[in-house]
């Protein structure tokens, strides 16, 4: 599963194996490498914060103040992540100075110094909390998103290189951000909308590892510490059992749609098992 392929489920920035070959520079001044230190290519994957409102249905998404919640919500994730972009490679700076491509990473690079880093991601997460509570669900979001932050803080103190933990905790960043736009806007989230977001999270989280593990495994380079914790039987057998359920819980979840409804809802229930099914093989035949 080759990292530019991946979409919107891009992994945690901080979470990244390899780094592309493609020709990489350096900031040009302090400015460009402050904006590029966000990263804000990878905001893209914060739109799964759509997902629990489009779970709800059509009135949802077109209801003024439960989009205004999601763009809250997309915002507040934004300004989270990056922050965890920051403290990652300030934390991981020695060790990229060392790689030919992370190297031209702004804090690598020397063009963005590692205590206007960390301030800067002080101020992101103050920013990102205090926007949260914004949102028509009061404390909801905050709470969502501070869980997010601390788990993403660990990930980068240390938990990345403990075998298990670090998928659970890449895994959780993609269910949270699921979770987010639903908790903003105050919407209720059934246990089907969760058991999908979370065995959805581990089969592309597992998937990433597994993909890691082989390719470490054909060409010798050291991607990751935990990996060593992993085989590929493991790994295959968690990347399984999580599709397996997640295919699970979204057909038992629209039966159950289906049967609350009638006319062409009731049909359109059960029919999107058969894309929702597709999509799910074909992101694994990247893999």
């Amino acid at each position: 599963m080759a990292e530019e392929r991946t979409g919107i489920f891009y992994p945690e920035p901080h979470t990244e194996g390899i780094d592309n070959t493609r020709k990489r520079r350096p900031p040009k001044n302090l400015p460009d490498a402050m904006l590029k230190a966000l990263r804000p290519k990878q905001w893209v994957k914060n739109v799964l914060v759509v997902a629990a409102p489009a779970a709800a249905g059509a009135e949802a998404l077109t209801d003024g103040r439960t989009l205004l919640d999601v763009l809250l919500a997309f915002v507040v994730f934004c300004l989270a992540a990056s922050s965890i972009y920051l403290v990652n490679d300030a934390r991981d700076v020695d060790a990229d100075r060392e790689h030919p491509t992370k190297r031209y990473r702004p804090i690598a690079s020397g063009m963005l110094p590692i205590n206007l880093a960390y301030a800067m991601a002080v101020i992101l997460i103050v920013a990102a909390v205090g926007l949260s509570f914004l949102a028509s669900s009061g404390w909801g979001l905050a709470a969502v998103v501070s869980v997010y932050i601390a788990l993403q803080l660990g990930y980068c103190f240390g938990w990345k290189h403990l075998p298990v933990i670090d998928i659970a905790l890449v895994s959780s960043g993609f269910m949270l951000r699921a979770m987010a736009g639903g908790v903003a806007a105050g919407i209720e989230l059934s246990q089907w909308f969760l058991l999908v977001a979370a065995f959805g999270s581990l089969f592309m989280a597992s998937g990433k590892r597994y993909s890691e593990l082989l390719l470490a495994e054909r060409t010798g380079k050291k991607i990751r510490r935990s990996l060593q914790g992993y085989t590929p039987t493991y790994l295959r057998f968690v990347w399984t059992l999580a599709a397996t359920a997640v295919v699970m819980s979204y057909a038992l979840w629209g039966f159950q749609l289906s049967n609350a409804v009638e006319g062409m809802a009731s049909i359109w229930y059960q029919v999107s098992m058969v894309p929702f099914t597709i999509a799910i093989l074909r992101y694994a035949a990247d893999v």
